[in-house]
């Protein structure tokens, strides 16, 4: 057990311009998974798009961040972290922008395949590149991160609400106004560094024949499967059950409803998880959670037609999913002997996999077996991936010893990054 303190609010804010320059852009970043859940419902109706179309703008992007995730640290290790930021950042302007500009649902969808592939190379890169910038201890940048994800996911719906009761168009704009600030404070205040150590450019998948990695990578495929069931697919449901009460929801109240489900996601990701895992250990707390989460889904199918039910059970979701996110990335890092970045990469990827499959499963199962299906279905998924984790149980002995507080585990990610 690492005797790491924690670090001061004051050690944490008091950072030099090149790390708050990363935060800033990383926490754009964040914000963009959840930008456009609120605006998926007006997409459908003005661009003439079924629901299940709407969805793929997540099936693209998920899809495209998962295969680029597998190789990220090969490309940071080719062209250095900044280099690998700022194209990110680049890739992400560009298609922001383009998607702002598109006449088609399925241009859209397309622009977004090239959003996730920049997405993939910033966040896959940003927590080393803050650690490497800082000029004190880590600890305090790596909280800053933390707040920078937190933060993000939860403004994210709520900025896409705002923007989206304009245009559909404008919180893609706004994405990319935003990021190109990112790109330009980051080019200018970020000094180039030494050369990286050389990845295989396959060694994130070569690290899946660890037995560990593969027990929770197949956990966590149909566990994102299930959290993107909840953040894709929920809007609809949200909006009609709003209007049989003769409620006009909109992207506001969209936005809204999704930015109470981020600040539930970040506060139990940044303190409720930690004492969870702590207490419980982290596989208790996984399997717990999964079943807290299963029984989740159930009421959300149960009661799809009533507005506060939904409303209530999107936001209690958010606490779920905060705990389960933070105990699974910590137990893929103690779970194996394999390198963090490469572990982590490989994780990672595998998992966004089954965030890409649910939006493209979600809407055409909602349309030929009813609104309430695809929660019975993610509910399934949960136990799917509860019984992955029971199954593979005896693969993560490792994860039986005492481990890191959490600074200190993403401490060693970075370092494993860099």
């Amino acid at each position: 057990m690492s005797n790491h303190s924690a670090p001061s609010i004051k050690e944490a804010f008091t950072q030099p311009t090149s790390v708050w320059a990363i935060a800033f852009a990383a926490t754009v970043s964040f914000m963009g998974i959840g930008l456009v859940d609120p605006i998926l419902p007006a997409i459908s109706v003005e661009l003439h798009a079924t629901p299940a179309q709407a969805m793929l703008l997540f099936t693209s992007y998920l899809f495209i961040t998962a295969i680029a995730m597998l190789f990220t640290s090969w490309v940071a290790s080719r062209i250095g972290t900044r280099s690998t930021l700022l194209t990110g950042l680049a890739l992400i302007v560009i298609f922001a922008g383009l998607a702002a500009s598109a006449g088609s649902v399925n241009g859209i969808i397309g622009y977004r395949a090239g959003w996730g592939l920049g997405n993939a190379l910033f966040i896959s890169t940003a927590l080393s590149a803050i650690v490497g910038a800082t000029a004190g201890p880590s600890a305090g940048a790596i909280m800053l991160y933390e707040t920078a994800l937190g933060v993000g996911m939860a403004i994210g719906p709520l900025l896409g609400g705002l923007l989206g009761s304009i245009s559909w168009r404008a919180p893609f704009i706004g994405t990319a106004t935003l990021m190109a600030i990112g790109f330009i404070a980051i080019l200018s205040m970020l000094t180039p560094e030494k050369k990286p150590a050389p990845v295989h450019p396959l060694a994130a998948i070569r690290g899946l024949k660890d037995p560990a990695l593969r027990t929770l990578s197949a956990t966590s495929i149909f566990y994102n499967f299930a959290f993107f069931i909840l953040l894709a697919y929920s809007p609809f449901p949200l909006e009609a059950a709003g209007k049989a009460r003769g409620i006009h929801v909109g992207a506001m109240g969209i936005g809204w409803v999704f930015f109470g489900w981020g600040l539930a996601l970040a506060i139990t990701s940044v303190i409720v998880a930690p004492v969870l895992t702590r207490k419980l250990g982290l596989i208790r707390t996984l399997l717990s959670t999964l079943a807290g989460l299963t029984v989740l889904m159930v009421l959300l199918a149960v009661f799809h037609a009533s507005f506060t039910a939904v409303i209530v059970l999107i936001i209690c979701g958010g606490l779920f999913l905060g705990v389960m996110n933070t105990a699974l990335t910590e137990t893929v890092m103690e779970a194996t002997a394999l390198p963090r970045s490469i572990a982590s990469s490989a994780y990672s990827g595998v998992r966004f996999f089954g965030g890409a499959i649910a939006p493209a499963v979600a809407g055409p199962l909602a349309a030929s077996a009813g609104a309430a299906s695809p929660y019975i279905l993610a509910a399934l998924s949960l136990i799917v991936s509860a019984v992955m984790l029971v199954l593979g149980r005896q693969t993560l002995h490792r994860v039986t010893r005492p481990h890191l507080p959490a600074t200190d585990e993403a401490e060693a990610i970075a370092a494993g990054d860099r």
